[in-house]
């Protein structure tokens, strides 16, 4: 068990441990990009999509004559030499879609908490609990516990209620996220981590 800063919501802070193997891992750098990388390719739509000259409504005639009238050769009023006819090799709908084992998954999600853990970035808090969705008092509750660097605040799935994901919302350096939607990009794009108790032991039973 690793030693770990756990802050109080209401107030105070103490000492904790967190379990090993969710945060002794080597750091790989090149797990962390290829899962990365997969990430940030998953979510391109891949909707773009342009017409060929067959797709392009209109008439199939010939404009005019081929000869005789002092004007170039036109076979179609669908050429892509025509202003609204087709597009040459345009884009076509695809799926970008990027697949990884899930133990390499697993693990460089490990590697990413590893990451902030041993850079001193990570830490902990009992619970999070709003009685009404108020940016003030999760403004507040950053400030007393020093987090006003950009921080990734993960909680448990119970815990991610209205009250709670308001009131850290409109907070330009804070984002908050359940364990299901935890990723490798989000914890390397964020300076601070800040995990409830909860959150931790959902996302021991994720990662191994």
């Amino acid at each position: 068990m690793a030693d770990i800063q756990l802050y109080l919501f209401e107030g105070g802070q103490e000492s904790s441990q967190i379990d090993d193997r969710l945060v002794g891992e080597t750091i790989d750098q090149d797990l962390m990009f290829r899962a990365v990388q997969r990430e940030l390719t998953n979510k391109r739509q891949g909707t773009v999509s342009t017409k060929t000259r067959s797709e392009v409504a209109g008439t199939g005639r010939k404009p005019w004559r081929q000869k005789g009238t002092g004007r170039a050769r036109a076979g179609s009023f669908k050429s892509p030499l025509w202003r609204g006819g087709g597009v040459i090799f345009g884009p076509k709908p695809k799926t970008y879609h990027h697949s990884m084992p899930r133990k390499m998954r697993r693990k460089a999600l490990r590697i990413a908490l590893s990451t902030r853990f041993q850079d001193g970035n990570m830490s902990l808090v009992d619970r999070l609990v709003f009685e009404a969705p108020k940016t003030k008092e999760g403004r507040k509750f950053l400030e007393r516990i020093e987090h006003m660097d950009k921080t990734l605040i993960v909680c448990a799935q119970d815990e991610n209620q209205m009250a709670v994901r308001k009131s850290f919302t409109n907070l330009p350096n804070a984002m908050l996220l359940p364990t299901s939607m935890l990723t490798v990009y989000n914890i390397l794009a964020h300076d601070k981590l800040l995990m409830t108790q909860e959150a931790v032991a959902e996302l021991a039973e994720r990662v191994f």
